[in-house]
């Protein structure tokens, strides 16, 4: 079976816009919730966001492309950027690499922030006329296709949405595609634009938010906090990142994925468990040759309980020898580009020999008896990670990696 590397990781998120920022407030714990910026009016059920700051939009792309780009398509754009640099690709250069690289960059929210321009044009301003790239700027597939315009992409190339899912289906489709032969190379992620008025209103009226920050796993835990960005990844086959003699960050091993067919908030354990058995399965894996999880972790009380009985579902009596973090205490929760971001955190785990803690974890809560890991972190060898994204609708998705010289 061939053995797929990730060559490049790009990052755009609330604790840094490229990887070794990210890593680095990993590291200090410096985490990045805090009240939002830049926003003429706030929910008042919103006080911290995970938003992406000091990101230059026309600086990046200039004042022409930045017309034809709502943010999400900006950050995964820029995340792309990162990523495609790190594994030292030209696709332009080559035509037929191009045509065996497959780009598959998920949204859970789209182009929300452009919508939302429309309507206050609409219903506030009074105006009759949207921005005539509404629609382009906002669909779905907008940040792959840019993505492929960008950097010359001709292969296969689709967007998929499966809410708080959707970076790990994207991730672990083009690790498939790979892994099969059905193409060489795949350019693969998540990006979303959450920060604004409409997408923090509809979840501040979903009840799940917290007022102060995110604790996931914590008995005082009072909801998620939304979060934003992308996480973008290159997979290419093994031996063909070797002959190149590029760096490799870590070998994609498993995905898993499955549905609860059963509610359409409230997370199933059955459901979840089969995703992360699925996993470990397409990785030839047992529940001993796992060291780390990645946690969903996303603090809300239905959310943490369920994801620690579907572990101990999984891993049984080995489950208090596999270290747990959620870090999205660091950066909010990313929705659709949340995987991406996780995945990044995972494979920094794996190159480092360091899990960064759960931030803001007061008392581990009964209901979740995991080794969580909190403090300053834990450093010690991490061989291989999952991690975890379980989304609204009962989607699953869960991938694992392994560290370069484990096999």
């Amino acid at each position: 079976m061939t053995r797929v590397a990730i060559t490049g990781m790009g990052v755009v998120s609330a604790i840094g816009n490229d990887v070794e920022t990210f890593r680095r407030a990993l590291h200090t714990h410096a985490g990045g919730l805090a009240a939002p910026e830049g926003m003429d009016e706030v929910p008042k059920g919103i006080s911290v966001v995970g938003q992406v700051r000091a990101f230059d939009g026309l600086a990046r792309f200039g004042k022409d492309r930045l017309a034809l780009l709502d943010p999400f398509a900006q950050y995964g754009l820029a995340a792309a950027d990162e990523a495609i640099a790190m594994a030292g690709l030209d696709f332009r250069a080559d035509p037929a690499m191009a045509a065996r690289t497959a780009c598959i960059v998920g949204t859970g929210g789209a182009g929300i922030s452009t919508f939302q321009e429309g309507f206050a044009r609409l219903y506030k301003e009074g105006k009759n006329r949207v921005n005539p790239f509404t629609v382009p700027r906002a669909m779905g597939n907008a940040a792959c296709s840019q993505i492929t315009m960008a950097h010359g992409i001709t292969g296969p190339a689709f967007a998929v949405t499966s809410a708080c899912a959707t970076a790990n289906h994207a991730i672990g489709l083009g690790f498939h595609m790979v892994r099969s032969g059905m193409v060489d190379r795949a350019v693969v992620g998540g990006s979303d634009a959450l920060v604004n008025f409409g997408n923090l209103k509809a979840w501040e009226a979903l009840r799940v938010v917290s007022r102060d920050t995110c604790r996931p796993f914590s008995k005082d835990r009072t909801g998620m906090v939304i979060g934003e960005g992308a996480g973008v990844f290159v997979l290419e086959r093994w031996d063909d990142a070797v002959a190149r003699g590029v760096p490799i960050q870590a070998e994609m091993i498993g995905f898993g994925m499955s549905a609860d067919a059963g509610d359409i908030t409230f997370p199933s354990v059955e459901g979840a468990a089969r995703a992360v058995q699925a996993c470990l399965d397409d990785a030839g894996l047992a529940p001993g040759d796992v060291d780390h999880i990645n946690a969903h972790g996303t603090a809300t009380t239905a959310n943490d309980a369920t994801e620690a009985k579907v572990i101990r579902t999984v891993f049984g009596d080995r489950t208090d020898a596999v270290s747990v973090t959620s870090t999205k205490s660091f950066h909010g929760h990313a929705l659709g580009a949340a995987g991406g971001l996780e995945l990044v955190a995972a494979v920094v785990a794996l190159q480092d020999a360091y899990v960064p803690p759960t931030l803001n974890l007061t008392e581990l809560d009964p209901a979740c008896p995991l080794d969580v890991v909190t403090g300053t972190g834990r450093e010690g060898a991490v061989r291989v990670a999952l991690s975890n994204s379980f989304a609204f609708g009962g989607l699953n998705a869960v991938l694992a990696v392994r560290r370069t010289d484990a096999a």
